[in-house]
């Protein structure tokens, strides 16, 4: 951030602290030269926890009051974060499941691209809106209009039943990417300001598993409705849409939970973060530096690589089992619920591994290296038991995402850059998506050849691309360790400038977690 970022007028001078009086006003409280050179603002355009914080001179957070508090918080957010996160899963494993129970048929879409565009155009819409998401939740109470997203996401998928025709149902899938798209950014917003640094990887790991749940359970309802089909008044498809509509209406409030006191202690535990709870305000500056980090744009295309796959497996996952494996309709239904299992539990250890292996990226290479072993046995394996077994054991895939979600978390400061980063990267992810579906071509079928073997080029890619952020977060540590023994001004002088609102970037002290 240079000098130019805000015009003060002359009667504007630094002042030597923050109070509550010059919060939220454009004076600059203190200026500071990083070890670089460059020259810094601190304004009173801060984080919405420092008034918090102003309050609380006196107030101790000792070790078994911060453990007592972060297992409250975990009781009372995670398990409703983990239930949103599979409800919303479902959506996408639901329409695979529709396939095989008569909706490919109903709409006269058994050949050509027309099913694959379905799990397509549901991207478009993410894609568009997701930056009016990412901006919405960032001025409007994050809770709160987060609800208002899902409670509409739950009537549009209930109505998944109701269209007559294909264009109808097209419109519908395009309207549920674009009220999907606030769901990911705000658990991500959620989990980084109740969270440390250290413990974000695996409580994102948690939440993000339950998509695992998502298709156990999707499965397991699909089934039941397919083999009662007798006992409903609708087709078996249209009731399992309306099915996981209504279970989709759930979402976590304000800190009810908390009294004012633990309120003032959840400040103190995540001052170390540097980043506080969030600015409700647009900061062009931080927009602009999103723009020109060379992480954000490795995490563009890492996004890009690892969703091409799983943009294929959400759409086709039951229709592999049961034409390339040979399972009927029914059978492909409850056939698909291993691999949710083994995503909600293989993608939990992994991330409970952070907790005595320091460095999430190198967890995230791990489980890359046997996805890539994986989508090999899929795409080039003989035997059906051990093209099984691939297909089974890729959903571990999903701790790159993981990864990458809880790094948007603790490694990127500065409330506008976070949210814009994690707007590119999740555009990013629809791309993929966007394109994972239309690998799987019709006249391939039951074997889908092609779409197997995009897996492993992507895979491939992947790991690549991990091992450059990995490099790139390392290597900007060592410069910031360089910089801040040259002297780093009197940014450390004011009190609570932890919740100053300043980015990874111009923060001296801030350090990327690995």
């Amino acid at each position: 951030m240079s000098t130019e970022k805000l015009e003060t007028s002359d009667d504007l001078q630094p002042v030597t602290s923050f109070t509550k009086e010059n919060i939220g006003e454009d004076n600059v409280i203190t200026t500071f030269t990083s070890g670089d050179g460059k020259v810094h603002e601190v304004t009173g355009d801060v984080d919405e926890a420092m008034a918090l914080a102003l309050d609380n001179e006196g107030v101790v957070l000792d070790a078994e009051t911060d453990r007592k508090l972060v297992r409250k918080i975990d009781f009372a957010i995670l398990p409703l974060l983990g239930l949103l996160y599979a409800t919303q899963y479902m959506d996408k494993t639901t329409l695979s499941y529709a396939a095989v129970m008569g909706l490919r048929t109903d709409f006269n879409i058994v050949t050509g691209m027309g099913y694959s565009w379905l799990g397509t155009v549901f991207y478009f819409g993410y894609l568009v809106f997701e930056f009016p998401a990412s901006a919405l939740l960032q001025r409007l109470p994050l809770s709160k209009t987060t609800a208002g997203f899902i409670v509409l996401w739950g009537v549009i998928l209930c109505l998944h039943a109701a269209p007559k025709s294909y264009a109808g149902l097209v419109v519908l899938r395009v309207l549920l990417g674009v009220l999907e798209s606030a769901v990911t950014p705000a658990m991500m917003l959620i989990t980084s300001q109740w969270y440390k640094k250290e413990e974000q990887f695996f409580r994102t790991s948690i939440w993000f598993a339950c998509n695992g749940l998502g298709t156990i359970l999707g499965g397991g309802i699909a089934y039941g409705i397919a083999n009662n089909q007798e006992h409903f008044a609708i087709t078996a498809w249209k009731g399992l849409f309306i099915i996981t509509g209504v279970m989709s209406i759930i979402i976590p409030s304000k800190a009810w939970f908390l009294t004012e006191h633990e309120k003032r202690l959840v400040v103190e535990r995540i001052r170390k973060n540097q980043q506080g709870f969030g600015n409700k305000h647009f900061k062009m500056y931080q927009f602009k530096e999103a723009l020109l980090d060379i992480n954000t744009w490795l995490y563009f295309f890492f996004a890009i690589a690892s969703n091409i796959p799983n943009g294929a497996l959400t759409n086709f996952g039951a229709i592999l089992l049961n034409s390339d494996f040979g399972y009927d309709a029914k059978m492909s239904l409850i056939m698909n619920m291993p691999f949710g299992a083994v995503e909600l539990v293989g993608c939990m250890l992994l991330g409970f591994c952070n907790t005595f292996i320091p460095h999430r990226m190198f967890i995230c290479l791990v489980s890359m290296l046997l996805t890539l072993m994986c989508s090999c046995l899929l795409a080039f394996a003989g035997p059906k038991e051990a093209r099984l077994a691939g297909y089974y054991l890729m959903p571990i895939y999903a701790t790159t995402m993981i990864c990458a979600l809880s790094c948007f978390a603790s490694n990127t400061a500065g409330y506008t850059k976070k949210v814009t980063t994690n707007a590119l990267y999740l555009i990013a992810y629809c791309v993929g998506n966007i394109v994972g579906p239309q690998t799987f071509i019709a006249k391939q079928a039951p074997s889908y050849t092609g779409g197997k073997i995009s897996f492993v080029v992507c895979d491939c890619v992947t790991v690549l691309l991990i091992i450059a952020i990995y490099a790139s977060y390392y290597f900007s540590n060592k410069k910031k360790d360089a910089e801040e023994a040259k002297g780093t001004g009197n940014l450390k002088e004011i009190e609570n400038f932890e919740f100053a609102d300043l980015t990874d970037r111009e923060n001296p002290y801030f350090r990327y977690s690995l």
